[in-house]
């Protein structure tokens, strides 16, 4: 689909941008000898299978070769990478980074913010991003594809939302991850074996959850179906609702998107 663009991801050997480089050749998004990969090693693990993907411990040499530079690295190793990506396309997965940084380091004005998360790995993942406008068309094509090869994704139009989005979306598996360890200790708690605690556990997180949205049924209708049905679910429901369910996640979201906040003001303190 894109066989003429050279793709660099600078962290290619982390989980996130493998997982998003193997999506791409996977999914035909592109050819293997168009992929670079950077890693401290100059290894990445998986890529057996495709030769032709060129591997290297050298960002200013990936750069030099890519049309589209990826950053998949964590925020607190940007300063160490050295990206002088003139007029390319550079693609950040870092919270908290904002397109004003990311612009001043990259010396780049062709500049889009990311927030995948850990469900890349299983084709799962939703992305949000935001782009700056010199972003062309095509620029927003490729990355619509780069990042539906490995789930779905929609471009918003403020970076406010992308920094919201950063903890409800960034935080991937975090958040069911902790319901099915609250759950997973009251059912110990109450004396059942661990293996049949934890199947029943990833049964009803990861198995029944997937009945969320099935037939066009929005979650607050399927709550109220079950709350209407005033059965055993409906007493767990409640209950659960009148402990402070939603303010807790609600605190959560926002002390999330408070340190994405936080993270971007010391991102630009630090670059002035």
């Amino acid at each position: 689909m894109f066989s003429q663009l050279k793709v660099g991801i600078i962290g290619g050997g982390g989980w996130l941008g493998r997982s998003i480089g193997a999506a791409m050749l996977e999914k035909g998004v592109m050819p293997a000898a168009s992929l670079i990969l950077s890693s401290r090693s100059g290894r990445v693990e998986g890529f057996e299978a495709w030769p032709e993907v060129r591997l290297t411990t050298d960002n200013r040499q990936l750069v030099h070769q890519a049309d589209i530079i990826v950053l998949s690295v964590r925020p607190e190793q940007f300063a160490s990478v050295q990206v002088d990506a003139g007029d390319k396309l550079v693609i950040s997965f870092m919270a908290g980074v904002s397109l004003a940084t990311l612009v001043e380091r990259s010396g780049s004005r062709r500049v889009i913010r990311a927030m995948p998360n850990a469900a890349a790995e299983i084709g799962q993942c939703y992305t949000p991003w935001f782009a700056t406008a010199e972003v062309t068309a095509a620029d927003r094509a490729f990355t619509q594809a780069m990042f539906e090869a490995c789930g779905s994704a929609d471009e918003v139009f403020s970076e406010a939302d992308l920094d919201y989005l950063t903890g409800l979306v960034g935080s991937g598996a975090a958040y069911p991850a902790l319901l099915a360890e609250a759950l997973l200790a009251h059912a110990l708690a109450r004396g059942l074996p661990r293996q049949i605690a934890e199947n029943a556990v990833r049964g009803v997180v990861v198995g029944a959850s997937q009945l969320l949205g099935h037939d066009g049924m929005l979650p607050a209708a399927m709550v109220q179906a079950m709350l209407d049905y005033r059965g055993t679910t409906a007493a767990g429901l409640q209950a659960m609702i009148d402990a402070g369910f939603k303010q807790a996640v609600e605190a959560g979201l926002e002390a999330a998107e408070a340190a994405a906040q936080q993270m971007k003001s010391r991102f630009a303190q630090d670059s002035n």
